[in-house]
């Protein structure tokens, strides 16, 4: 690592986060805490993701909220049921088309959300973990200047090893080791569970698809260099793998944001050509791979705006910041 990447990762990197809630709440002062849930047919496990933030709810945490992306299973009502406020995408400013992808369901979360501190938690995690949120939100609550904390964990492949986070390891790492060297000291660069504060959130823009991590992880370092970002350990994750079908397409949009935030234009989509064994014959599965960008949320709406869980609401601007 660069020199001052090891000193990055000596002073912003914490191995055993030890806060307590009733610690950060006294930290927290009144800046306020939302903890947003994308979900897209997650009926499995968006209960138990939800069930483990909920004791928060009222302290540390003064939102909790699953943003569903057109889940056709029973993820709203379980969602629901655990004790989350539920927002459908098209729910959240409902006058633009939704493109596809992760991406887009975060940035829409911003205008559905109103605290000053945002933590992200995957909704297909396997037994979560309570202590996920307060380590999360512990550099920002505590260390100054901090705007982005991640994550970082074993990912067991199928649930039983250690082989999770193939496309980190052949892709995202060896992408910022050759074009930002600066942040080869993060552990986990595409890893889904992280907090950050509203003032970064709604500044930078989101990729629409699966690099939003990446691109959030750039930008940020652009925006506040390397004392912005923070990391903390937070022992084990286990999620759905996928197939190295899906990969593939994960890992041309994640390529295609690193490119363009590095300065490369790669256009709004290219198209990803696998290939596929039908009765013995190899054939091609060409896809359209999306690298779309939405643009800062502060660019598209006022400060303040927010949307309810009921499906006839609008966003509308300049609503007073206030918890529900």
């Amino acid at each position: 690592m660069l020199p001052d990447t090891e000193r990055w990762f000596r002073e912003r990197t914490w191995q055993e986060p030890a806060w307590t809630a009733p610690e950060l709440v006294r930290a927290k002062g009144d800046r306020t805490v939302s903890v947003v849930l994308p979900a897209l047919n997650e009926e499995e496990s968006v209960g138990a993701v939800v069930a483990a933030v909920r004791p928060l709810l009222g302290s540390l945490v003064d939102e909790l909220v699953v943003v569903d992306s057109g889940s056709t299973d029973a993820t709203i009502e379980r969602a629901r049921a655990a004790g989350a406020r539920v927002v459908r995408r098209t729910d959240v400013l409902p006058e633009l088309e939704p493109l596809p992808g992760k991406g887009e369901v975060l940035w829409r979360s911003l205008a559905a959300t109103t605290g000053d501190l945002v933590v992200f938690l995957d909704s297909d995690l396997v037994d979560p973990d309570p202590g996920f949120v307060p380590a999360l939100l512990g550099p920002l609550l505590t260390a100054p200047g901090v705007q982005l904390v991640k994550g970082f964990y074993r990912r067991p492949l199928r649930l039983e090893s250690s082989g999770g986070g193939r496309v980190t390891e052949l892709l995202a790492r060896p992408v910022l080791a050759a074009l930002r060297p600066e942040l080869s000291g993060v552990v986990q660069p595409l890893g889904g569970e992280y907090a950050a504060t509203r003032e970064l959130l709604e500044s930078v823009p989101f990729a629409a698809g699966y690099g939003v991590e990446i691109g959030l992880l750039i930008d940020t370092y652009a925006s506040y260099g390397l004392d912005g970002l923070a990391q903390v350990n937070l022992g084990v994750r286990k999620h759905r793998n996928r197939s190295l079908l899906q990969l593939g397409v994960m890992a041309s949009q994640i390529l295609g944001t690193a490119l363009a935030r590095c300065g490369t234009d790669v256009g709004a989509a290219t198209v990803l050509t696998q290939f596929v064994q039908v009765d013995g014959e190899w054939l091609p599965d060409p896809s359209t791979v999306s690298t779309a960008d939405r643009p800062p949320m502060r660019t598209v709406r006022g400060p303040g705006s927010r949307v309810t869980d009921d499906p006839r609401a609008r966003v509308a601007p300049d609503v007073p910041r206030s918890m529900p």
